[in-house]
């Protein structure tokens, strides 16, 4: 449970490494597909966070924000909301690991882990993609440092 755990974190800690190397104003950036905001897709990977507490554990909630479009996006809520959304995901991990289940989700708790760190790799490389096509390329360093799970 103890590596499973971590590396739940270790993802967190690559979220979190990327939002700090984007400029604030790049959070406004938009895919030549028009999709989501640089801003938005971090949101997302916080709310998807939030939609899996309230289906498996609900009372994890508690003090967590849901960032819509009401609430003014800048990297001080995203890291701020991330953070604790991590903490509390972590919490619903090492529940779900101790009864080798997780409500709503099947096959097994390691399997839902695998789902989450995808479903967030998968919107990190859009973020990734969506800086380089407006501009904004992350550099060569932390390209590389996204990989970097070991020193993370």
């Amino acid at each position: 449970m103890k590596d499973q755990l971590e590396t739940w974190h270790i993802n967190n800690r690559i979220n979190l490494y990327l939002l700090d190397v984007i400029e604030e104003s790049a959070l406004e950036d938009v895919s030549a597909s028009k999709g989501r905001k640089v801003g938005d897709q971090f949101a997302h990977l916080h709310n998807v966070r939030l939609m899996w507490l309230k289906a498996a554990a609900p009372e994890l909630l508690e003090g967590l924000l849901k960032i819509d479009k009401e609430v003014k996006i800048n990297k001080e809520i995203l890291q701020t909301e991330l953070h604790k959304s991590a903490e509390a995901m972590a919490k619903l991990l090492e529940k779900s690991l101790a009864e080798n289940k997780i409500k709503g989700f099947k096959p097994h708790p390691t399997a839902f882990l695998g789902y989450l760190i995808s479903h967030e790799s998968h919107h990190r490389g859009q973020i990734v993609l969506t800086l380089k096509q407006a501009g904004h390329p992350i550099d060569q360093k932390t390209q590389f440092g996204l990989w970097e799970w070991g020193s993370r």
